[in-house]
């Protein structure tokens, strides 16, 4: 409808300008051209070239199509575009990308980073931010601290004047000047057009303001993934998000087999973030009554609270309980008994197994947590301010609360010892990072965020009370807020600020004193197989091995003809580095998964790589290199398969091949440090010592710091109530009363190796 009614404005307006100047450029280009550098010369009479004159932005990675700058006033306000496309901006007004640069938060944050260092060190910040200010030339001394174009943020002329990206983040974007129309030559017009002309050039403003790299998500990785160079701190370069990096390794991008499971079709940045809706008010970008959102529905539920944006707060907690994960309270393991009774086994899944509890006996509940439906970690981006977390509880048939983790304290703060994904940020002080001053980070004392399609196991123990309680509930619940008590209330310069708290996804077990019969399952609950497989992976990323390797054969047990889980029990014995142990499994795999049956291809390229790295082990490298070639054919983006090729190649001694492998996993990751590592030495051996420099040179800068740890273990040490936090296998204890001799009970992790029912 709207396309129509677009079409009759154009038809209309077009009998009506008639008069106006021709849409040309004409020596409008050379007039442009003259202002651009007479505004660049203006600004660069004043302006703090930190960094040299050839470095303009630094430490932002962003730059403009001629290294210029260019004029604020050349960005278009949204309301401009509005005019046309009302609904998009109604939508975009109350994202995240709009207010990036106005909520009270950032904008204290950033005025720390100025405090602390000079404003120049904040285009580190204000190139994803704030791109005009960046880009204008306003982030230097003297120049005015309030900017009308501050309250745009990240505005349609932003995005829709990228020309270009790479997939280094930190602001890694070539802006050109905004243009909404083009000229008979396809040339930008870059003055400011009426609505008249756009409407009687639809076909003109279309090629000036879109662009096929708006729709992948290399587009969105100029901004969200980043690093910390040494240019902001002083020290060395340092990783701080790379949601890119975990799109392009994750199940919903496809461009890697070596995920554990496989989705059905490619999912970008755009198809979960900008979903196709239908139209509520007007738009001329709508096609067949629907538009593409322009909120970016994702986690910010701060931005809507300050605001007053109340649709978008209700779509951004619909969008954080779809299915973003799957809670399983999946068994219960038996610890030893008050009464000194012997340590038992483990039960599981529970709701499927029949067992018996009895009363003082400690329990420990294993709840798996699976990261189903994010392409990227949770919690993603920078995780040290942002806070997600278990909520467990333990309850009585009245529902009073017996034991819990993870609670919220009257002051606002989680509970020190609550599950949370989250990270630990330690300064040069062996302090933390309280405040997100990043441009001080040395070291993350631990990561506990879970990566896309992975598991993690978090356990819980108690005391069963006496059966007169009766039956008691357990409940686990990962719930969400966007920000720690702490930083919110400095952010926001309000003590104890409120902000909303999100259940994203929650699940309760009833357990009773004696026998505990099957339940039927919920509608939302995995299969068995699947619930002893994701077990399995949260094993194996906690590092225990024989209990993964008993868990993937449940798997198999239930799902004979399922080739991955055979691939499964290989990459433990791989881990492990019991590689002959590992090749039956992985032809098991390749025999389940023929060449030439359909939909095989990432379940055997899979096995192929896993092979491959079993027979290089074995010295076998032309059999190595064979398989892993096969591997890259089918999935050509697979940077593991690249560069393990290019290590098999170097090893033996063919250089040129090896190089070509390396510099592909670069066009994938252009910070990848086994590429540069490897193409210093390989660029040396073929003579290309300038080339060879260069690699050594992001090598050293990039590479790990090994005296860093110190300051977190020196954390750790002084706060032993999140220490345990950094052990990839802890119990969360919950008020666990003594023994009757006055020592704490202990809980045993299951070694088992033997099954029966559903315990072992």
């Amino acid at each position: 409808m709207v396309c129509l009614l677009g079409l009759v404005l154009a038809t209309a307006v077009a009998g009506l300008v008639v008069g106006l100047p021709g849409v040309k450029a004409g020596s409008e280009t050379d007039d442009a051209a003259a202002a651009r550098l007479a505004y660049n010369q203006k600004i660069a009479e004043k302006y703090n070239f930190r960094y040299g004159k050839e470095f303009p932005f630094l430490p932002s990675n962003a730059n403009t199509d001629t290294g210029q700058f260019i004029d604020p006033k050349q960005f278009l306000t949204a309301d401009y575009c509005g005019h046309c496309h009302k609904e998009s901006h109604t939508q975009w007004r109350e994202s995240a990308h709009s207010n990036a640069n106005r909520v009270p938060y950032y904008l204290r944050n950033v005025a720390l980073l100025n405090d602390s260092k000079g404003i120049e060190f904040s285009r580190h910040c204000e190139g994803c931010h704030d791109p005009i200010a960046l880009v204008s030339g306003a982030l230097t001394e003297g120049a005015p601290k309030k900017r009308p174009y501050d309250q745009d943020g990240v505005t349609c002329t932003v995005c829709h004047s990228i020309q270009s990206v790479d997939t280094r983040g930190t602001g890694s974007y070539v802006m050109g000047t905004p243009a909404v129309l083009v000229d008979d030559d396809g040339k930008p017009i870059t003055r400011k057009v009426s609505d008249g002309e756009i409407l009687a050039h639809l076909d003109r403003h279309s090629k000036a303001v879109m662009r096929d790299l708006y729709r992948t998500p290399e587009f969105c990785s100029g901004c969200h993934k980043a690093a910390l160079p040494r240019t902001l701190n002083d020290y060395k370069w340092q990783r701080a998000i790379s949601l890119y990096d975990e799109w392009q390794n994750s199940s919903f991008a496809k461009q890697s087999p070596l995920p554990f499971y496989v989705k059905d079709s490619v999912s970008t940045c755009q198809t979960c973030h900008m979903q196709r809706e239908k139209l509520v008010s007007t738009d001329s970008g709508a096609k067949k009554g629907e538009l593409a959102s322009h909120r970016w529905l994702g986690a910010n539920t701060l931005i809507p609270k300050i605001y007053g944006y109340d649709e978008q707060g209700a779509r951004v907690t619909q969008f954080l309980e779809n299915s973003v994960f799957n809670v399983d309270i999946f068994g219960i393991e038996h610890g030893e008994m008050l009464n000194g009774a012997t340590w038992k086994n483990l039960d599981a899944p529970l709701g499927l197994t029949k067992f018996n509890v009895a009363a003082g006996e400690v329990l420990t509940a294993d709840v798996v947590i699976q990261n189903k439906g994010i392409a990227h970690s949770h919690v993603p981006e920078q995780r040290d301010m942002f806070e997600s977390w278990v909520a467990f509880t333990v309850k009585d048939a009245t529902g009073k609360v017996l034991h819990q983790s993870g609670f919220i304290k009257p002051n606002g703060d989680l509970d020190e010892t609550a599950h949370s994904f989250t990270n630990r940020l330690i300064n040069v002080k062996g302090e933390l990072n309280d405040l997100h001053q990043v441009w001080t980070n040395r070291v993350v004392a631990y990561n506990n965020t879970i990566q896309s399609g992975r598991s993690q196991i978090v356990r819980y123990s108690f005391v069963m009370p006496e059966a007169t309680v009766g039956p008691i509930t357990l409940t686990a619940t990962v719930k969400y807020r966007r920000f720690d008590q702490h930083f919110v209330d400095f952010g926001m310069n309000k003590r104890q600020y409120e902000q909303p708290i999100v259940d994203m996804v929650s699940q309760t077990r009833t357990i009773q004193v004696g026998e505990n019969k099957p339940v039927a399952a919920g509608p939302a609950e995995n299969k068995e197989w699947m619930r002893w497989n994701n077990y399995g992976v949260a094993l194996l990323d906690a590092q225990q091995y024989a209990a993964s390797t008993h868990a993937f054969e449940r798997v198999a047990a239930l799902r004979p003809d399922y080739a991955d889980v055979y691939t499964n029990m290989a990459i433990v014995e791989i881990q492990w580095e019991r590689y002959d142990d590992a090749r039956p499994n992985l032809e098991k795999a390749l025999s389940l998964a023929p060449d030439n049956a359909p939909n095989n291809a990432p379940t055997r390229a899979r096995a192929l790589y896993y092979r491959a790295l079993v027979e290089r082990n074995m010295g076998k490298m032309d059999e190595a290199i064979a398989d892993l070639q096969k591997v890259a054919a089918s999935f050509p983006r697979s940077r593991d398969a690249h560069r393990e090729l290019g290590f098999s190649y170097y090893q033996q001694h063919k250089y040129d091949l090896a190089r070509a492998e390396y510099e592909t996993v670069q066009t994938i990751d252009p910070d990848d440090l086994a590429a540069h590592y490897n193409l210093a030495i390989l660029y040396r051996r073929l003579g290309l010592n300038d080339k060879a420099k260069v690699q050594a040179a992001y090598f050293a800068d990039q590479k790990d710091d090994p005296t860093a740890s110190t300051y977190a273990l020196e954390y750790l040490r002084a706060h032993k109530e999140i220490a345990n936090e950094s052990v990839v296998w802890h119990t969360h204890e919950m008020d666990l009363p003594a023994r009757p001799d006055g020592t704490a009970p202990q809980i045993v992790a299951p070694m088992s190796s033997s099954m029966s029912g559903g315990s072992f």
